[in-house]
């Protein structure tokens, strides 16, 4: 009788866990690339057509003061993924560096794995780790399932990458649309390139998907076609609509004082993919397949939606959604990014909790460094002390409305592309930004050179260098060890939100930027942490990607 009691407390335990694991909740988190803040309906565009996400938004919690850490590409996707500034993880373009397998533990994929969740991951991969970087095989077999690519996806997927191969469509959305529905249908169509350590998502397991396109940036908005086999989206979409400037646009021959110091920006130096800002005409074309491209994100958002409902997994799955920065149009003559102004580092960032009962708008400072913290929470996994994001979570929960006093922004891909180091710190009301001397060599001279000596601009321009991580380096603890801004900015974003008037100089601001200049100096420390960087160094040179 013991016996059979005891038995029965086993099962009657067994089953209570088993409950109280599949109660916790899928979450699928989609990043897209270069999306500045309005760039759908619901964060202010009235030309975009944005339904899905618009709904979505409308039924979570919008936040409308969220920032990246660092806006370019890799460093932003790293901080996402460790939960970190770069000032502490350290890896960039320009770093020489790549995550090592160490911190890679310490990663939201990772731990969430560890934690019972069944893993996958679609799209773009812009995070080099291991000592062989994209080539490791590392973050491939971090994840139960992979559909995706290091560098870019393009919008042809399949004639740049060959795990793309198999799929029936051919513009980017539609073809990572195919690796979502294999990901979550066990009655999917299956694709020879996806890698799969299961035949198929256990039912048992909750399950955390990340979903990163690699639109609307400038690498796959240059090579769209319209061809007669896409879809009337990318051919037609928007194209009988007028296009406003942005606001503060200034064509390139228009320029009679830049916006930064020449000593400072070398403007002419900028990456020339960026050159479609240079007149109106071209940047109007561009826009209108960047936002194309974002109509067509939103229509796999929609169809993700109606996935989730035939399989009955819609009222147990949470969803979250960003950009890994903005993007200039034009704005004081600007194109590209990595820069700390807020057409750059304000991004769209909403969460979505079934349960939720009503949706609403928070202006709280998050940043992209929340979302790896705030899934762990939501997981009922633990936080790393390494991870430097606030979990957020409370926000589909209880409402909590403050996260931070002061949110801090950088860019350390100070390159021969002629952007320049800087750091900002900022409050809901206002932003103070410091700059340091740019003494790197013109890319302008550089191509040249190439051009003279026979040396491919890749090699001269792109590769990296394990002497770099020195001058890396040197940009991370200058300016905490006492290295002095030679320009600086001060932003009344409450009346100036488009930082058109620099404040600096104004004596009766002088309270407002002596409290931020001393916030810039607790915060920049905060984001160092302390002890060396958990990385190896690494270089693209013999790499194919």
């Amino acid at each position: 009788m013991k016996q059979i009691l005891l038995f029965s407390i086993i099962i009657l335990l067994s089953i209570s866990g088993y409950a109280k694991k599949n109660e916790r909740p899928n979450i699928i988190f989609i990043l897209t690339d270069d999306q500045s803040y309005g760039m759908m309906g619901c964060t202010g565009n009235e030309i975009i057509q944005t339904p899905n996400l618009d709904k979505l938004a409308g039924e979570g919690v919008l936040f409308t003061n969220a920032h990246v850490s660092s806006a370019i590409c890799t460093p932003s996707r790293v901080s996402i993924f460790l939960g970190q500034y770069e000032r502490k993880h350290s890896v960039n373009f320009n770093s020489s560096t790549a995550i090592s397998e160490e911190a890679w533990q310490e990663s939201y994929p990772v731990l969430m794995r560890k934690a019972g969740y069944y893993t996958g991951y679609i799209g773009k991969n812009h995070s080099p780790i291991g000592k062989e970087g994209y080539e490791s095989g590392i973050i491939e077999n971090s994840f139960d399932f992979w559909f995706a690519s290091h560098g870019g996806v393009y919008f042809y997927p399949k004639e740049r990458r060959e795990i793309y191969k198999d799929a029936i469509a051919e513009t980017q959305a539609e073809v990572l649309e195919e690796g979502v529905n294999q990901f979550l249908d066990p009655n999917a169509r299956r694709l020879k390139g996806a890698i799969s350590f299961l035949e198929e998502r256990p039912s048992d397991k909750p399950f955390m998907l990340s979903l990163n396109f690699n639109i609307p940036h400038g690498a796959t908005t240059q090579t769209m076609r319209q061809r007669a086999t896409d879809d009337e989206i990318y051919r037609a979409l928007y194209r009988d609509k007028e296009i406003p400037l942005p606001p503060n646009y200034i064509a390139k021959g228009d320029i009679k004082n830049p916006k930064l110091p020449v000593n400072i920006h070398h403007a002419n130096d900028r990456q020339a993919g960026y050159n479609y800002v240079d007149t109106p005409e071209d940047m109007k074309e561009r826009y209108i397949l960047q936002m194309q491209c974002i109509t067509g994100v939103d229509r796999m958002v929609g169809k993700l939606r109606e996935t989730l409902k035939e399989l009955e997994l819609d009222k147990n799955t949470i969803i979250i959604f960003t950009s890994d920065h903005g993007l200039f149009m034009g704005e004081h003559g600007l194109g590209g990014k990595s820069l700390c102004y807020e057409k750059c580092t304000h991004v769209p960032m909403f969460m979505y909790h079934p349960k939720m009962k009503k949706g609403y708008k928070s202006d709280a400072q998050v940043q992209t460094i929340d979302i790896a913290p705030t899934m762990l929470s939501l997981a009922g996994a633990e936080i790393p002390k390494a991870i430097q994001g606030k979990d957020i979570s409370a926000f589909i929960k209880d409402g909590k409305t403050k996260v931070r006093d002061y949110l801090y922004t950088e860019n350390l891909w100070s390159t021969t592309f002629g952007n320049p180091r800087c750091e900002a710190v900022q409050t809901k009301e206002w932003k103070y930004i410091r700059y340091y001397k740019n003494n790197n060599i013109s890319a302008t001279e550089k191509v040249n050179l190439a051009k003279e000596y026979g040396i491919s601009q890749r090699v001269m321009l792109y590769e990296v260098h394990p002497q770099q991580f020195a001058v890396y380096r040197n940009y991370i603890e200058n300016p905490i060890n006492g290295e002095l801004p030679v320009y600086e900015e001060l932003y009344h974003l409450a009346e100036d939100p488009h930082e058109v008037h620099n404040l600096v100089k104004k004596a009766e601001h002088k309270a407002i930027l002596e409290e931020l200049r001393a916030a810039w100096k607790s915060e920049i420390t905060k984001a160092r942490g302390e002890g060396k960087p958990k990385v190896v160094i690494h270089s693209n040179m013999k790499s194919k990607i």
